[in-house]
């Protein structure tokens, strides 16, 4: 099993129409072979990126997705939000899950 971290650095103005896009997301990922679990992790300290954690049976289960149809299209928002809605660039983490 393997874990995608997605660092996203949002600025706090816009934290709440950021977090309303993933309760109003597509949800096509949830049907996509592999895929275990999607957390947003709302940061605690400012400056402090959301973490939009997802959970996959293996790395080729997420790279399917990544190349998907249905990925384009629950990505086809993401891009709605002003780019000076981020105060950085995204950083994308996979790590193996050794313990659960």
């Amino acid at each position: 099993m393997i874990s995608v971290a997605n660092r996203i650095h949002v600025k706090a103005e816009y934290h709440d129409i950021f977090e309303q896009r993933f309760r109003d997301r597509a949800g096509l990922v949830d049907g996509m072979p592999g895929f275990i679990a999607n957390h947003v992790l709302r940061p605690t300290r400012d400056g402090d990126p959301f973490v939009v954690l997802t959970f996959w049976e293996s790395r080729e289960s997420f790279e399917a997705w990544t190349t998907s149809d249905a990925f384009r299209q629950g990505h086809a928002r993401s891009g709605t939000l002003p780019k000076d809605a981020f105060s950085g660039p995204n950083v994308l983490e996979i790590h193996e899950v050794v313990t659960r």
